[in-house]
């Protein structure tokens, strides 16, 4: 049944091959799943402040965003999709020749790709991460930007300047290359990659938060990124705690 359901989805997909082809997707995927994951945390930022049974649920529950505050985050994600990520996109698509297979994968082989796809990018960015904290010039040169808000909110997960920008969207869009995943699994790895970033900087502790989902304290979650945004030293890896815990940089309230 879940085979016959993705061959549909990947059949669809194949009837509309010419969006994948196009160099305007990229881009407008991944700003448009951003800022759809983003828009429901949106209206919980307007509302907390006013609303108790939402602001109960917040980390940091002193402060809140404001209008302003979120216009500049969204121009600037708006900005560094169109002036730096387009480009590159452009000369990705001019560069490498897509082919799609007829059939879709299994779904026990994108589970696992998925989950690999996951680990892999968690390892890179925690390195990339740790050395961008860890060594002075690497920080006030480029990840500075992105710790100007000390607590987190959805539309802060892409406030960054153009290396970490670049960087971030490099490994993600290599990592499933570097596994050979199914083009289906690549699409769902990015979906899934913005969705869990946007939840890490959403500012909000949910019953239902894919780190009280995930058992034995494995994934750090919002409380875990949002913590080092707070403490900046600590909770390096963006999703998982593994790494944290070998290397010592593990901080949990």
């Amino acid at each position: 049944m879940s085979t016959t359901l993705l061959q549909g989805i990947w059949d669809w997909v194949l009837v509309h091959d010419h969006w994948l082809r196009s160099p305007f997707f990229p881009v407008l995927f991944s700003l448009g799943t951003y800022l759809l994951f983003c828009l429901p945390y949106v209206v919980l930022d307007i509302l907390s402040p006013h609303v108790e049974l939402i602001s109960c649920y917040k980390i940091q529950q002193k402060h809140h965003v404001s209008w302003r505050v979120m216009w500049t985050c969204l121009v600037h994600s708006v900005y560094n999709h169109v002036v730096f990520i387009f480009p590159l996109t452009v000369i990705h698509w001019c560069w490498r020749q897509v082919s799609f297979p007829v059939e879709a994968p299994h779904v026990l082989k994108v589970a696992q790709d998925l989950v690999t796809c996951l680990l892999l990018f968690d390892f890179q960015y925690f390195v990339w991460h740790m050395l961008h904290h860890k060594v002075p010039w690497l920080y006030r040169t480029f990840h500075k930007v992105h710790h100007k808000y000390t607590s987190t909110f959805a539309l802060c997960t892409e406030y960054s300047g153009m290396w970490e920008t670049l960087s971030l969207g490099f490994f993600a869009a290599i990592t499933p290359q570097l596994l050979g995943c199914h083009p289906l699994t690549e699409l769902l790895f990015f979906v899934l990659n913005i969705w869990l970033s946007v939840e890490d900087h959403c500012g909000y502790d949910f019953p239902w938060a894919t780190h009280r989902l995930v058992p034995f304290g494995l994934y750090g979650g919002a409380p875990h990124h949002d913590l080092h945004h707070l403490k900046f030293k600590s909770n390096y890896a963006p999703y998982f705690t593994h790494w944290d815990r070998l290397f010592g940089t593990l901080h949990e309230d």
